[in-house]
C-alpha cells in the first residue's frame, strides 16, 4: 500500500495522469482490503494523494501553484535592471579572411596553358 502511494505521488509530480489514476486505484484497493483501524496513516496519505489528483486541473491548484512559485523567490528583493547604452551599437562586421602569402614560389605559367611552352627557367 505505501509503495501505491509512492508510485502515485512520483506520477502526479511528473504529470503522468493515468500511472497516478492506476497507483491510486491499487492503493484504494488494498485501503479496503485492510481493516479500519490497521494502516491509518496510510489512508491518510492515500486521502491527500486523492484530493492532489482530483485538483490536477482545476483554476485552485494553478492558484496555489502560483502562490507557491512566489513564495519560493529570494528575499533579496528586485535586482536593478541592467544600464542600456545609449550609443546606437552598429552591426558587427565579420573580419575578412587572411590573405595567404605564398612566398616566392614559381609557377610554370607554360604548363597551366598561360604562356609559350618553349621558355625555360
Amino acid at each position: 500500500m505505501q509503495q501505491a502511494i509512492g508510485l502515485a505521488n512520483m506520477a502526479m509530480s511528473r504529470k503522468n495522469w493515468s500511472a497516478a489514476r492506476y497507483a491510486i486505484s491499487r492503493a484504494r484497493v488494498l485501503a479496503e482490503a485492510l481493516p479500519a483501524n490497521v494502516a491509518v496513516a496510510e489512508r491518510e496519505r492515500l486521502s491527500a494523494a486523492r484530493k492532489r489528483f482530483a485538483a490536477r486541473n482545476t483554476p485552485a491548484a494553478k492558484k496555489a501553484k502560483q502562490a507557491k512559485a512566489t513564495a519560493t523567490k529570494p528575499a533579496g528583493g528586485k535586482k536593478p535592471a541592467p544600464k542600456k547604452s545609449t550609443t546606437k551599437s552598429t552591426a558587427k562586421q565579420p573580419k575578412p579572411a587572411p590573405v595567404r602569402d605564398l612566398g616566392d614560389r614559381f609557377i610554370n605559367r607554360a604548363a597551366l596553358g598561360y604562356g609559350p611552352t618553349n621558355e625555360t627557367r
